[in-house]
């Protein structure tokens, strides 16, 4: 006996509708790309690592925000008789091509930053801290327009956060060019970049790891597969749980196959229904498919769990 969970209506969590959110997205990547594009040229312009390296990390970010923009546009697109769950998961693999571009570009900049801490070339300082403060305005602008929503809302809620983090990076850049004007400290420019370069390389890693994981099936962070396994065998009837799978869907979708002996019962359909609603209450999850087994003989099922 099987039993799906959340094929229609209210029981199914996507990602939104285009409307305020897919165009929040769009103004704030475009500006974001905007600024990064800017800041970039004028690092080249004036040979200043620090704004080069603070262009790479807002390009990190303009990747992700731009994720996050198409998440909610190709969400919306529907499945097909051979995509049979849709298009969300093509926004799993993207971050693996995003994190492992940006691990070698701040690499690439680390090393050119350690080359230069021996006789850093001079830098316009005010240059770095006009382009730097833009950068301040820039961020911290578009930061308050996803700040609505964003503790429940956890796609709002990493482009807050990674925006609020490039605020703080281009404000160590303005005191890196404030130091530069001031006392002609050529070196904070290297040291700019190196920092920088660091940050960058350790959320690309985190990224690449956290990517890698979705793409491989893993059970999505922030759920414990024993804590749904033990929730499962907790609801009335259930002898035992098996075969239980669970795997990221992408924007926003979290799938979950189980076998569940139940031996009595003549309630499956009003059952399952229960189930499925609290299993996306409680873990999130909201593709939630269920066999019932009687168990009156062993399970010859080929499948692994």
């Amino acid at each position: 006996m099987h039993g799906h969970h959340g094929d229609h209506g209210h029981r199914h969590h996507h990602a939104p509708a285009p409307g305020s959110a897919t165009r929040t997205f769009a103004i704030i990547t475009l500006v974001n790309l905007a600024y990064t594009v800017l800041e970039a040229a004028y690092g080249f312009m004036v040979n200043s690592l620090a704004l080069l390296s603070d262009a790479l990390h807002n390009l990190g970010d303009v990747l992700g925000l731009a994720m996050a923009w198409g998440a909610a546009v190709i969400a919306q697109w529907p499945a097909t008789e051979r995509h049979t769950y849709g298009w969300r998961r093509a926004t799993l693999l993207s971050p693996l091509a995003n994190a492992v571009l940006l691990v070698g570009l701040s690499g690439a900049l680390a090393w050119e930053a350690l080359r230069r801490m021996g006789a850093p070339p001079e830098v316009p300082g005010m240059t770095i801290i006009v382009v730097a403060s833009i950068g301040i305005a820039v961020n911290l602008g578009t930061a308050l327009m996803v700040r609505g929503g964003h503790g429940h809302d956890l796609n709002r809620r990493g482009a807050y956060l990674h925006l609020m983090a490039d605020a703080a990076i281009s404000l160590a850049t303005v005191v890196a060019g404030a130091g530069m004007l001031a006392w002609g400290w050529a070196w904070l420019d290297p040291a700019t970049a190196l920092l920088v370069g660091v940050v960058v390389a350790v959320g690309a890693i985190g990224l690449l790891r956290d990517s890698f994981n979705a793409a491989m099936d893993a059970v999505p962070p922030g759920i414990d597969t024993a804590e749904v396994r033990d929730f499962i065998a907790g609801q009335p009837g259930v002898a035992s749980v098996h075969h239980l799978h669970i795997w990221s869907l992408g924007a926003g979708g979290v799938a979950m196959t189980a076998h569940l002996v139940r031996p009595q019962g003549d309630d499956d359909d009003d059952f399952m229904h229960a189930i499925g609603e609290a299993l996306q209450a409680r873990f999130g999850i909201n593709h939630a498919t269920l066999q019932v087994e009687r168990g009156g003989g062993a399970c010859h099922c080929h499948a692994h769990g």
